[in-house]
C-alpha cells in the first residue's frame, strides 16, 4: 500500500470517530436548568452539606452554593458532566471582579483553576466576592 493512500485512510478514519462521537452527543455541554438542580446534584457529591443561598450564572455553566462555615460549594459543568468542589478563601489564589456582574478567580488547586462567571444581577456577583475575598483578623483589621 502506497503511504499516500495509508494517510488518505488514517485522516479519514479519525475524522469518522470525531464525528461519530459528536453526533452522538459527546460534545454537548451540560447546563444547569435551575437552582434546585444545582442544589441536587451538589448534594450527591455533598449529602452532608446544607446550601442557604445558590448563585447562578447567567450561562447557567456554574452555581455557587453558600454552605457555611466560611466555605462555598461549585457546581461547574465541564463537557457533559459536573464537576463539584468546596472552596474556603485560602484556595483562592487570585480574586478579581470585572463588571458590576462579573467575578472572576483562580484557585490553587491544579484540577480546576477557576475562571470568568458573569451574573444576573450584581448583587450575586458581590455576594460571591464577599463569600471568596481573604477573612482578615480583627487584629489585621486594627494594623490597617
Amino acid at each position: 500500500m502506497s503511504l499516500p493512500l495509508l494517510v488518505a485512510i488514517v485522516a479519514l478514519g479519525i475524522a469518522l470517530s470525531v464525528a461519530a462521537v459528536h453526533f452522538t452527543g459527546g460534545s454537548k455541554m451540560a447546563t444547569l436548568t435551575g437552582k434546585d438542580q444545582a442544589l441536587s446534584r451538589f448534594a450527591e457529591d455533598f449529602p452532608d452539606e446544607i446550601a442557604t443561598v445558590v448563585r447562578l450564572t447567567t450561562d447557567a455553566r456554574t452555581a455557587f452554593l453558600d454552605i457555611g462555615r466560611g466555605r462555598v460549594g461549585i457546581v461547574h459543568s465541564i463537557g457533559d458532566c459536573f464537576l463539584t468542589r468546596i472552596v474556603t478563601p485560602r484556595d483562592v489564589a487570585v480574586l478579581n471582579a470585572g463588571d458590576a456582574n462579573t467575578v472572576s478567580f483562580r484557585l490553587a488547586d491544579f484540577t480546576w483553576k477557576g475562571g470568568r462567571f458573569r451574573f444576573a444581577s450584581a448583587t450575586d456577583a458581590q455576594g460571591l466576592l464577599k463569600a471568596l475575598e481573604p477573612q482578615r483578623s480583627n487584629s489585621a483589621r486594627e494594623a490597617a
